[in-house]
């Protein structure tokens, strides 16, 4: 079932779209672009190969706030499944995420060949990114099962949610580097899973090491509490469900 509706989900996002998938590619390289004439350009951004640099991060980003934002209004646009009790209810959210981890895959599949042609030299470390890519799934399907069922009860939370997506790539270092961040607010800042994602994944292609220990422990506890949250309002929220529709 999960992999039906997983398949499902993934055609309707490119259907009836002349370019289909290479949206997904377009709409991060614009950015890339952007962003490096802005930064790098004109306000003289020191950061090494800025335009490689600031790309992953933009892609680790788009797999999240895209993930988040469509899983949220999952149960809401498939009043149909919600409402069949033989169906698990986080199946249906789950299948919306893998769709979104595909097409994430897919991206950062060609993200290798362009920074092979940004000029970075690509090692073995790049073989690190699966584990990162199924970390940010796990981190966004704990999400997307407490906002899907909070969303479902409370109309708002997608408004909410579309804000703390704007704060957040901003609380990101998508930009700018995490050390302009002053020391007495460092610490908070480095607790941010998302953070720890976009260093990790700059780590592996551009500074050739892998992920630091303080990186995979706040990813790992970022995932257990957040999974388990998800679990938890989803769990208690979920006898209500079909009244909600």
């Amino acid at each position: 079932m999960m992999t039906v509706l997983a398949q499902k989900d993934f055609k309707i996002r490119y259907r009836n779209s002349v370019l289909g998938f290479l949206w997904s590619l377009l709409n991060p390289l614009a950015y890339m672009v952007i962003l490096t004439l802005v930064f790098s350009l004109l306000l003289r951004v020191s950061i090494p190969n800025f335009a490689a640099w600031v790309l992953i991060g933009i892609l680790v980003w788009r797999f999240f706030s895209i993930g988040t934002a469509q899983g949220l209004s999952t149960l809401v646009a498939n009043p149909s499944l919600v409402s069949k009790v033989c169906i698990p209810r986080h199946v249906i959210v789950l299948s919306n995420n893998v769709a979104n981890f595909l097409g994430s895959a897919l991206e950062f599949l060609v993200l290798v060949p362009l920074l092979a042609l940004l000029g970075v030299d690509l090692t073995a470390y790049a073989l690190f990114l699966p584990v990162i890519l199924v970390s940010e799934f796990l981190l966004v399907f704990g999400l997307s099962l407490s906002l899907s069922a909070l969303n479902l009860r409370y109309r708002d939370f997608y408004q909410l949610w579309d804000i703390a997506l704007q704060l957040g790539f901003f609380l990101s270092p998508i930009v700018y580097d995490a050390s302009l961040i002053p020391s007495g607010f460092q610490l908070v800042y480095s607790l941010n899973p998302v953070t720890r994602l976009i260093e990790s994944a700059r780590d592996i292609f551009l500074l050739n090491k892998l992920p630091t220990l303080f990186d995979n422990a706040v990813i790992l506890s970022s995932i257990a509490i957040i999974l388990a949250f998800g679990f938890l309002i989803f769990r208690r929220l979920e006898g209500r469900f079909a009244e909600e529709l």
